[in-house]
């Protein structure tokens, strides 16, 4: 073979080989995957994580597209539609969850988590991740949680400061629609307001509700500081959210393709708690040098004093799971 026909069979092997890495790339199957808040918020950060981890799990052979900012629909919408299997993967909050299992609602107690760092432990520890997967097993047939993520801790902002209970008493919060939240925030003396998160910019403006309560980087990512420019740190209640998968793939899928999605799953238990809290701090900073008023002297002690003994008596009516996901999570410290 002469020098010339060498280099041309040499550059003939090596277009092969790149056309053969496009084809496979091409062919990866691609998956939806929904979640209603900015890509900028830590539902961002977890889908970016699950689908790193997805990608390098199945040698480029799965893939997801995202679609935030509730493109598909605000979660209860999102969660109807996993379950007939018109979306692939989605984040929901464990309290919006509670439409479809009821007893999810515990992970929205008042003052379960009373810190930053035992969050992250807590969302992280296989023993709480196992209480959850079982219950949720327990209860929906056509789909199943894959792993547990938080956006941190949630506190309520509207046009007035929040310095203890007592500055809640008859005034209207919009809450989440879990039994939780309408029994807690009644027994604070509030009024509980239900309504899409959607809506939630609108109704603060227009003075429907005088407070909405949330992680920061979603007052943040949301621009709710334009209409309720009053964040009270109360720290409440535990931003949490589990990611899902439609019966409809999961059944599809090999038990190979079933362990790159666990393992893709794990990652975000695993990495996004921490990643979402120092997002949580960013956002915080970037609020104050924008003139939003920080009320940090909240007395978190008139809160805790009602919720507490009310931890028991809901987890109670929620059921056993619920139970036990309540005790996993006080021996986590």
């Amino acid at each position: 073979m002469g020098r010339c026909q060498l280099r041309a069979a040499v550059i003939a092997v090596a277009m092969g080989a790149f056309g053969g890495m496009g084809a496979r790339a091409d062919d990866a199957r691609h998956f939806s995957f929904a979640y209603d808040q900015p890509h900028s918020t830590g539902y961002g950060i977890a889908a970016d994580l699950f689908n790193s981890k997805l990608m390098e799990m199945s040698r480029g052979s799965m893939a997801i597209d995202q679609f935030p900012g509730a493109q598909l629909g605000q979660e209860p919408q999102m969660l109807q539609k996993i379950r007939t299997g018109d979306i692939d993967f989605m984040i929901s909050s464990t309290a919006n969850a509670a439409t479809v299992a009821p007893e999810s609602g515990v992970l929205s107690i008042h003052y379960l988590f009373r810190s930053e760092d035992q969050l992250i432990k807590a969302i992280a520890d296989p023993r709480l991740i196992a209480a959850v997967r079982e219950m949720f097993d327990a209860t929906v047939k056509d789909g199943h949680v894959l792993a547990l993520a938080t956006l941190g801790l949630r506190d309520l902002y509207g046009k007035r400061p929040v310095a203890s209970v007592d500055d809640l008493k008859g005034y209207k919060v919009r809450v989440q629609a879990t039994p939780t939240e309408d029994t807690l925030f009644p027994a604070y003396g509030a009024q509980t307001v239900h309504m899409p998160f959607g809506s939630v910019y609108t109704s603060l403006q227009t003075g429907v509700v005088d407070f909405a309560e949330n992680g920061i980087n979603v007052y943040d990512s949301n621009k709710h500081y334009e209409v309720a420019p009053v964040l009270s740190m109360t720290e409440h209640e535990a931003n949490n959210s589990v990611i899902w998968v439609s019966d409809k793939l999961w059944a599809s899928l090999t038990d190979e393709q079933k362990s790159w999605v666990q393992a893709a799953a794990a990652e975000v238990g695993a990495k996004e708690p921490a990643q979402a809290i120092a997002l949580e701090h960013k956002s915080l900073a970037k609020l104050q040098k924008l003139g939003v008023k920080v009320v940090t002297n909240v007395d978190k002690a008139s809160f805790i004093k009602i919720a507490e003994p009310l931890q028991d008596k809901l987890a109670k009516g929620l059921g056993p799971h619920a139970e036990k996901i309540l005790q996993v999570c006080r021996s986590i410290e």
